[in-house]
């Protein structure tokens, strides 16, 4: 089996680097895969580097890094008929854990890339101005998208972004955010500090917005976090995954959702800020080709279960209270 790695050597622990690509390559070739490798350089362009492992019929594209450098590798594959591969080194690794593949194992990463089941998963893509980006994991619109920055360079190590995380939440009020959702364009109107679109259960700081999100469903989650202070957002960013989920949340499910806010507020697309305003966001369903792990696979199958038995019973609700009117 041929494939081209490309290695991020600045992800996870840079010192670290070349002895983990060493012994990257020899778990590969214990696959009995055979890597051309391709080693990142500063402010590359990825989807670039993407694309041309496609124009050369590369099969399988395996990377190694942290969620940005996947994502950026990734949204260069979209709509081909290459196989992204995830071996994960980064600092949050995201998209691991919603796809089931081992963040502390790289050794067990690489042999799902011969064991694992090779999917086709769900890219949404963010319409803002004249500006258009796709996302795996999630776009985002409000408070969270105004600490994004600093608790990225929080999380990495930078504590002197600190002072700006308290001042920018401390300072954040909440807009009015309407939202038209889905082919009917139901209109939902509240005051909110945060919307959330989501394609992947696992973004941001590994915070899992609910654990039923189905990357290739054919549908995006829309959470809108009405009626919730600040103080109560970052309990939900904290609370365990176990915690049943609060009921002033509302959600959707929905294809696409244009979404207007006043006073304007920002918005982002898998940690990429794009500006402030207003923002339409969309489906492009199974486009992308990805190995999975068998956790993930499970867990798809037990929410679409649950999905399935709560559409049969909202379907005998509404029978019901037909008969009742009858």
């Amino acid at each position: 089996m041929k494939a081209k790695l490309i290695f991020n050597p600045a992800a996870g622990n840079p010192s670290e680097s070349a002895a983990q690509l060493v012994e990257l390559l020899c778990l590969l070739q214990k696959q009995q895969i055979q890597t051309e490798v391709t080693v990142v350089q500063p402010k590359q362009d990825l989807r670039l580097l993407a694309r041309s492992a496609v124009r050369e019929g590369v099969k399988m594209v395996i990377v190694s890094g942290g969620d940005g450098t996947i994502e950026n590798i990734a949204l260069g594959l979209v709509g081909t008929r290459t196989t992204l591969g995830i071996i994960p080194t980064g600092t949050r690794n995201n998209l691991a854990r919603s796809l089931g593949i081992p963040i502390d194992n790289i050794g067990a990463a690489a042999a799902l890339l011969r064991k694992g089941r090779r999917i086709e998963i769900d890219v949404g893509r963010v319409l803002h101005r004249k500006r258009s980006r796709g996302f795996l994991e999630a776009a985002a619109i409000g408070l969270s998208s105004a600490l994004y920055p600093s608790s990225d360079d929080i999380q990495h190590g930078e504590l002197g972004k600190i002072a700006g995380f308290i001042k920018t939440l401390v300072s954040a009020e909440p807009s009015e955010i309407r939202l038209w959702v889905g082919r009917r364009r139901k209109e939902v109107v509240t005051h909110a500090h945060m919307a959330i679109v989501a394609n992947m259960p696992f973004l941001g700081a590994n915070y899992q917005i609910a654990p039923d999100v189905i990357f290739d469903d054919r549908y995006l989650d829309v959470f809108v976090y009405s009626d919730l202070n600040k103080r109560e957002l970052i309990g939900q960013v904290l609370q365990s995954s176990s915690a049943l989920p609060d009921t002033r949340i509302q959600r959707f499910r929905a294809k696409k959702v244009v979404i207007k806010t006043k006073p304007a507020m920002p918005v982002m697309a898998d940690g990429v800020l794009l500006g402030d305003g207003s923002v339409t966001i969309m489906l492009h369903p199974q486009r992308l080709r990805v190995m999975a792990g068998p956790k993930a696979l499970w867990r798809r199958r037990r929410s679409r279960q649950r999905l399935a038995r709560e559409q049969r019973e909202n379907t005998d609700s509404d029978r019901g209270e037909m008969s009742d009117g009858q």
